[in-house]
């Protein structure tokens, strides 16, 4: 089924899709920071900055982890092991979340424990699903691919966490057993990754050394693009002593060079012919991924905790209705993120990756009043001894279509522009890893800040607070944040735009070839 989101995965970059689709899951069990909060509030009785604490443990260790996770993939020829153990891992450690929290937080400390834990595991999945992603299709398939993945991925999420709504609904107040679909998502994703084989993965494009991968050339049985210089797709920067590298293939270097870049670098040992990476000294001295990392920590700073404060606004205190409405917020939020990956797909190498961008960060202090808003009327019905109305709590609801604007086009846009970023250096898993542990610290903070704030001044203060801090990231990138889109992407669209044209044209030319001629008398 030609053009389908679910076509039958024949290939390597077929399956990829399919992963995503139970990975999103998996990789946050149970979309980490809200439908756990929810559960360990309502059926664990946590207040909100207990809650607020172990997610604070889990963000950090997550930041702690990410960037020496992506250099490891950045080296690494087992990414699927790698990829598929941490998926394992996690979905052990949520799990254990389920069965050994108690009542009040009483082993506050073990789930402390957990969440460190969990939270290092889960650093590895970012960097392994998009390394063997630009490794099957290279970086000038990154584009469409990284959109479909992302497309599949909230839709996987928005169906599991519909069925253990319904789940959580039928068994409140007693929810725990809502974790189940956790497990099934992990087989999901063990089942398809299974169908790839290492040599599917061409890791230097998975590092961002070469532009396109040679198991899509094979796959496609194309010649190698041009790149703009000339040269062809496994075009590789000049080695740190400045002389060109080789277009030919050579082995994958496995082993960290440890090469940081302090200092005077010695190039005796190596091969003039041998494509090199980048220092991570020369990654980190980028004056636009520092820009780009500021940008992602004060996004997910402001952003982080604010979908699990709309859920925990529509829940407490509306008994199995209540969790039932919270569930359906990720379920519109996601559902309209498959939307917007899709629309980054398709219009981010038209119209750039900047314009897009900016839509989704500015849909955040727009959410963040509306919810101001809604918040004071529900205030206004509570002291008046009043149930918060069904309108009330589906015009909340609907303000979750924002989210799905704002995290799915960042969710979608961070990654295509951590790739351009990136591009020829060689660290593109490493720089991947920068950018979601900037993230991660960002939601890490956010989740802590906006229970407290929650929890002492109220919800509605924290939704304008946070407002306020969420328009600083989006005026950040309107004015200091440059376009990133390469060059050798554009040409590849335009390429084959120009190559279905010629298609069309052909067919049209033979139908019109084949039709009889009549003679008008």
């Amino acid at each position: 089924m030609t053009g389908s989101i679910l076509p039958r995965p024949s290939s390597a970059k077929g399956v990829l899709r399919y992963i995503a689709l139970f990975l999103g899951e998996v990789r946050d069990g149970l979309t980490m920071i809200n439908m756990q909060s929810t559960f360990l509030i309502l059926s664990k009785n946590y207040t909100e900055k207990q809650a607020g604490i172990l997610f604070f443990v889990f963000g950090m260790s997550q930041f702690l982890a990410q960037t020496p996770a992506g250099y490891l993939m950045d080296y690494s020829d087992k990414k699927i092991m790698w990829l598929g153990s941490a998926a394992i891992a996690t979905t052990l450690l949520t799990l254990a979340t389920a069965l050994f929290a108690k009542e009040n937080g009483e082993n506050l400390a073990l789930m402390v424990l957990i969440k460190f834990v969990q939270g290092a595991v889960t650093a590895m999945i970012p960097p392994g699903l998009n390394s063997i992603t630009q490794g099957i299709v290279g970086a000038v398939g990154m584009t469409s691919q990284v959109s479909m993945n992302e497309m599949m991925n909230h839709l996987g999420t928005a169906i599991i966490v519909l069925a253990g709504s319904l789940l959580a609904f039928s068994l409140y107040p007693n929810i725990g057993f809502l974790f189940i679909v956790s497990p099934i998502a992990l087989a999901g994703v063990l089942f398809f990754l299974a169908q790839i084989r290492p040599e599917d993965i061409d890791h230097n494009a998975a590092r961002g050394l070469t532009l396109e991968s040679d198991t899509k050339k094979k796959a496609e049985g194309v010649p190698p693009i041009t790149s703009p210089g000339g040269n062809s797709s496994t075009y590789a920067p000049p080695g740190t002593d400045g002389a060109p590298t080789s277009e030919n293939k050579k082995a994958f270097q496995t082993n960290p060079s440890f090469n940081f870049g302090f200092g005077q670098q010695s190039t005796a040992d190596e091969s003039a012919t041998t494509p090199h990476a980048d220092t991570p000294m020369s990654i980190i001295r980028d004056p636009i991924l520092l820009t780009f990392l500021v940008l992602c920590f004060l996004f997910h700073m402001s952003n982080g905790t604010v979908l699990p404060l709309v859920m925990q606004t529509l829940a407490i205190g509306e008994g199995s209705s209540g969790i039932l409405f919270s569930g359906f917020c990720i379920i519109v939020a996601q559902m309209f993120m498959v939307l917007s990956a899709k629309i980054c797909g398709d219009f981010s190498v038209k119209y750039g990756r900047k314009p897009l961008f900016l839509i989704g960060l500015f849909s955040v202090p727009i959410r963040c009043a509306i919810l101001a808003g809604l918040t004071t009327v529900k205030n206004n019905f509570e002291a008046a001894g009043i149930a918060s109305p069904l309108w009330l709590q589906l015009v909340t609801l609907s303000t979750q279509i924002l989210d799905g604007v704002g995290a799915g086009v960042f969710g979608t846009m961070y990654i295509l522009v951590t790739s351009d970023i990136s591009g020829g250096t060689g660290r593109f898993s490493m720089t991947l890893g920068m950018t979601t542990a900037a993230m991660s610290i960002g939601g890490t903070v956010s989740g802590y800040l906006g229970q407290a704030i929650a929890q002492d001044m109220g919800y509605r203060t924290a939704f304008i607070v946070l407002g306020f801090m969420s328009a600083v990231p989006a005026l950040l990138y309107l004015f200091f944040m440059p376009e990133t889109l390469p060059a050798h992407v554009r040409e590849d669209a335009a390429n084959k735009a120009l190559k279905k044209m010629t298609s069309i044209a052909e067919n049209d030319e033979e139908n019109a070839a084949q039709k009889p001629y009549v003679e008008l008398t």
